[in-house]
């Protein structure tokens, strides 16, 4: 992190973007400049960073996906009864014991779990399960299910809480939109599909790039300039993102220059795993990135959608832990996975599920204590929950157990309050 401040500081003195705008600079921007340009200020900026300590991934099953056909119930009766088209045959499943199993294309992550770098969590949800894509998933990203309108997220609070002041690329969201879960009140991370894409893009490019040259005012403006509302000043910092035309060749210098150890399946999803690969061997300072998969909403002809699905997700996740384990950095990263929710235990008539409610989770990660965590849940129809599956593990205590564990920070304060921690790590 030390030569990126270092970069930082002769970006500020030269005059680059921020100071150039003179009155325009809000006031809690222009005392963070400040800050990075005094070198006795430097501890103010100074956070834990992903360069040399732990990293979160965190990749989200966008649609709600079947945890019943990804991580398999092989030996219930029930399972093959509710599932007379969809149930994947007991021969073909990639048993895990006598009653669990992996869907037949989780074959890389069935090795991961073997190798003992994968915790498998049962049955996780939440109390009165909302079967919503849009609200489920605002109670997945904020952690609060209490807030029907929620403005910030889990992440996003934990960058507040502990990463205030730092460089923008604390957090990483490999699509076109920050998601909701990353989403704080004063640190804004970046979000970008592709590398290529994170540029400036506002109406006047040529006055912007212009304020990135030598020739730009490097004195200090005289007021604070704090004449714009809230909504401007995080406006501001997105747009710029501090230094958006610095940060994004550094990202393209890095990701240009990585030679993936592991050969990568084509894709948005490994695409987006790649590129974090490519920014962990760079060495940003990043903390947490967001990777997403979609199309797992498969309320109709699921079975072919579904395996497909699952090989993306299986190709891609190999590809990059193998991709890490030649860094040798695989010992600094955890990867979870989450959906909004399951699917019904029992299968409609086109060929698909519902809705549902509790569903797996995955932990991956070489620092974690494999296995399986919690008891599936019954498939027994006076059990269910509305006709779909009970959960055992509040999802909160996973993020406290990673936020606590993994990232070691206090969890209080980001989730609203102690939900307690799983034996993971």
């Amino acid at each position: 992190m030390h030569d990126l401040i270092t970069t930082r500081r002769a970006f500020i003195q030269k005059g680059l973007t921020l100071l150039a705008a003179t009155s325009t600079v809000p006031a809690f921007l222009d005392q963070t400049v400040w800050a990075m340009n005094n070198p006795a200020d430097l501890s103010r900026i100074q956070q834990p960073s992903g360069k040399d300590g732990t990293i979160l991934v965190v990749v989200q099953l966008s649609g709600g996906n079947d945890g019943l056909n990804t991580i398999v119930p092989w030996a219930d009766d029930e399972y093959h009864r509710r599932r007379p088209g969809l149930a994947i045959d007991p021969k073909t499943v990639l048993k895990i014991d006598n009653y669990l199993g992996m869907h037949p294309n989780l074959a890389g992550i069935k090795a991961l779990f073997d190798d003992g770098r994968l915790s498998l969590i049962q049955g996780v949800g939440y109390p009165n399960p909302n079967r919503s894509h849009f609200r489920s998933m605002d109670i997945w990203h904020s952690a609060n299910p209490a807030d029907e309108q929620p403005t910030d997220g889990w992440l996003g609070r934990y960058f507040d809480n502990t990463c205030s002041g730092a460089d923008p690329h604390v957090g990483v969201s490999l699509d076109e939109r920050l998601p909701l879960a990353m989403q704080g009140s004063r640190v804004i991370p970046l979000s970008f599909e592709r590398p290529e894409a994170y540029r400036y893009a506002g109406k006047d490019t040529d006055a912007y790039l212009r304020l990135n040259t030598r020739e730009a005012p490097t004195t200090r403006p005289a007021g604070k300039g704090n004449d714009l509302t809230a909504a401007g000043q995080l406006d501001f910092l997105h747009r710029t993102a501090m230094d958006a035309q610095l940060t994004s060749d550094q990202i393209l210098r890095i990701t240009r220059a990585h030679t993936p150890a592991a050969e990568y399946p084509r894709g948005k999803f490994a695409d987006g795993l790649r590129t974090v690969a490519a920014m962990i061997r760079g060495g940003l300072p990043t903390r947490v990135y967001y990777v997403s998969l979609g199309g797992f909403d498969t309320h109709a002809n699921q079975r072919g959608r579904h395996d497909n699905l699952m090989l993306q997700f299986n190709d891609g996740v190999k590809a990059f832990w193998a991709d890490l384990k030649a860094q040798k950095n695989d010992d600094r990263v955890l990867m979870m996975t989450f959906s909004e929710f399951g699917r019904r235990v029992e299968q409609n008539a086109s060929g698909g599920t519902d809705h549902g409610a509790a569903a797996p989770m995955m932990l991956i990660g070489p620092k974690l204590k494999p296995g399986i965590v919690g008891q599936h849940p019954s498939l027994n129809p006076k059990m269910l929950d509305q006709g779909d599956l009970r959960y055992g593990i509040d999802f909160r205590s996973v993020y406290a157990t990673v936020l606590q564990k993994w990232l070691e920070t206090p969890s209080r304060p980001i989730l609203g309050a102690q939900f307690q921690t799983l034996a993971l790590l």
